[in-house]
């Protein structure tokens, strides 16, 4: 059982990300932390390719940022990592991610399960994962709470999907793609000693080259980035001796300003 998950470095949620004059994205000093949905599918990477007696690899496609993330999944207990880097790949859209993704899987060869957190928080966006899987034909499992069995000589797959109706219960054949929420465990903290371990681990950069692919043409571009206009207001406390005098003068004032 040989189980792949996805991860990267995104700004910490808690940081204060704005527009430089430069005119690109930055967060200032603030760390970069594990994309917060991965921490779950690492989780379940090193849950699944135990239950299966296999090993479970982590890939990052991104710049040199992205190692840190990988290292984290190394020291959460990983077997291997990966990172993906091209310079075709710089400013590329999720579908040019896909098709690194879909290739660095296919060169790993032997892969059962493709494990992704929901979404990334850093580009709000889940679609790269629908066309991971549709680059490797297989069948694509989102939303999932829990994954209730795998049939390893069937190669069959069990899971129990969230959706706004309620829970659905699939089966698929593997080798699939599958995307999970927070509701599917509980992730560990990396120990001392895998932390160490990771902090040594010399990680292999893979081109395109090295994947056999060159990245498809960008479908979209971003031109440029606004930081928000700031929004102003005034606050007005209305008092009185009682609520009732509170709410009188409340809506005295809303019918003077045709709110009312």
């Amino acid at each position: 059982m040989h189980v792949v998950t996805f991860t990267r470095s995104t700004p910490d949620t808690a940081a204060r990300v704005e527009v430089g004059a430069n005119g690109a994205v930055t967060w200032g000093d603030a760390a970069t932390v594990v994309n917060p949905w991965d921490e779950y599918s690492l989780e379940e990477a090193i849950l699944q390719a135990k239950n299966g007696g296999g090993k479970a690899t982590v890939i990052a496609i991104g710049p040199k940022m992205h190692s840190d993330a990988l290292k984290h999944g190394l020291a959460m207990g990983l077997n291997e990592a990966v990172r993906v880097w091209d310079d075709s790949l710089e400013g590329a859209d999720s579908l040019a991610f896909a098709t690194a993704a879909a290739a660095a899987v296919n060169k790993l060869g032997d892969v059962d399960l493709v494990i992704f957190g929901r979404e990334s928080v850093d580009v709000g966006t889940d679609q790269h994962i629908y066309q991971t899987a549709r680059k490797l034909g297989w069948p694509m499992l989102s939303y999932v709470g829990k994954i209730l069995a795998v049939d390893y000589s069937a190669k069959t797959i069990k899971v129990e999907r969230m959706l706004e109706q309620g829970k659905q219960i699939v089966t698929s054949k593997l080798p699939a793609v599958i995307s999970v929420i927070k509701d599917i465990n509980e992730p560990r903290y990396p120990s001392f000693i895998g932390i160490r371990k990771a902090a040594k681990a010399d990680i292999p950069v893979w081109s395109l080259g090295d994947l056999g692919v060159t990245a498809p043409p960008t479908r979209t571009r971003v031109s440029a980035f606004k930081n928000l206009p700031k929004r102003e207001g005034e606050v007005e406390m209305i008092t009185g001796e009682s609520v009732e005098e509170q709410v009188g003068k409340l809506v005295d004032r809303l019918m003077a300003e045709k709110i009312l």
